[in-house]
């Protein structure tokens, strides 16, 4: 079966021999991955916190120096345009997103800046994310001379750069910020310290079971936060004052989200995978949408996807022209109870 690739990461090493090995290593000890692709906006100033406050989903207003967090940037009507990782070292939030988000992004940011003391600027050119991902990512970083912060915690690097804890994909994860021209350099050293190399095939693989959503791949026009497990993480719901924030308080107060993100599970031969953006069917009606879409080392073919909320978990499906059928352990039930095979797993301790 073909592996899964998209162009969203051409930019990058998609594997470095061996993809599935790449994705045990992962899972069992840890791996390093050049995701220097990603684009990188820096905002000093000392208005930075107050004025983000304002932008973001993601309570900033107070964000201590050294903490690290996600957010979201919203239309009018609640709909996600933009993820972002943020990070406050020293005097500068750092907020990085995909390439393609960079533009529209930074745009938006440079035109709310009125009267504020901020000057928001593309940081791509000076840095570039490194991922490190599993169990042994502490040992991989000590032994590389880089501080290992906590969960929500960043610290910044000797000659440039920050470390952030990171829970994508898993909560064993931390990106390694460091000066773009010292790329190769970084690499090598935390290989050296006990990371394999690997590519965006098995971090995506990995990114896709811990059922965390990447804008333009998971997610489409009408997605809003609700939908795709953004809420708390990069959404809080206490704060207001944002762009579509009355969409995020409407329906976390009275409603549910009409579709929500499952795992799609695909009984798929060669060449059947689906693509993102496929339709997901049920009886031939469409009930969502196919997501990524990746080849894991012990589920095999896998998908996320949107599916409306009322398909129920055992349905028969269609993920483009593949029979698929959802996860049960992705869907969180609306009573707040654990999944059903998170629930065995539970009774069986």
């Amino acid at each position: 079966m073909t592996l899964p690739t998209h162009s969203l990461d051409d930019a990058v090493p998609a594997h470095r021999g061996d993809p599935i090995s790449e994705q045990r290593a992962m899972a069992r000890s840890a791996a390093v991955v050049d995701r220097g692709h990603r684009a990188v906006i820096a905002v000093p100033g000392e208005d930075r916190l107050s004025w983000l406050h304002l932008l973001l989903t993601q309570h900033v207003a107070e964000l201590p120096e050294g903490a690290a967090t996600e957010s979201l940037v919203l239309d009018v009507q609640g709909r996600v345009l933009h993820h972002m990782g943020v990070a406050h070292v020293g005097d500068t939030v750092y907020l990085d997103t995909e390439a393609g988000e960079l533009d529209d992004l930074l745009g938006y940011l440079r035109k709310m800046v009125f009267w504020s003391k901020v000057e928001p600027r593309d940081a791509t050119a000076e840095l570039a994310v490194l991922s490190v991902v599993g169990p042994d990512t502490a040992a991989v970083l000590a032994g590389a001379g880089v501080p290992v912060p906590d969960t929500g915690h960043a610290a910044p690097l000797d000659g440039g750069g920050f470390v952030r804890h990171t829970g994508t994909p898993g909560a064993d994860a931390a990106d390694v910020v460091v000066p773009r021209g010292e790329r190769e350099a970084w690499f090598g050293r935390l290989t050296a310290a006990g990371a394999r190399a690997a590519g965006s095939v098995a971090w995506e693989a990995l990114r896709v079971e811990s059922l965390a959503p990447r804008v333009g791949l998971d997610t489409d026009e009408r997605t809003i936060p609700h939908e795709t497990g953004w809420i708390g993480p990069a959404v809080h719901l206490t704060k207001g004052c944002y762009r579509g924030q009355e969409t995020v308080a409407r329906v976390a107060n009275l409603g549910r989200p009409p579709r929500r993100l499952v795992l799609l599970l695909l009984d798929a031969g060669d060449e059947e995978l689906p693509s993102a953006g496929d339709p997901v069917t049920s009886g031939g009606r469409p009930v969502g949408r196919v997501g990524s879409v990746v080849l894991h080392h012990e589920l095999g073919p896998v998908a996320l996807a949107l599916v409306k909320r009322s398909v129920p978990v055992d349905a028969e499906l269609l993920a483009g022209g593949a029979p698929a059928r959802i996860d049960p352990d992705s869907v969180v039930s609306e009573d707040g109870a654990p999944p059903p095979g998170k629930a065995a797993q539970r009774g069986l301790r």
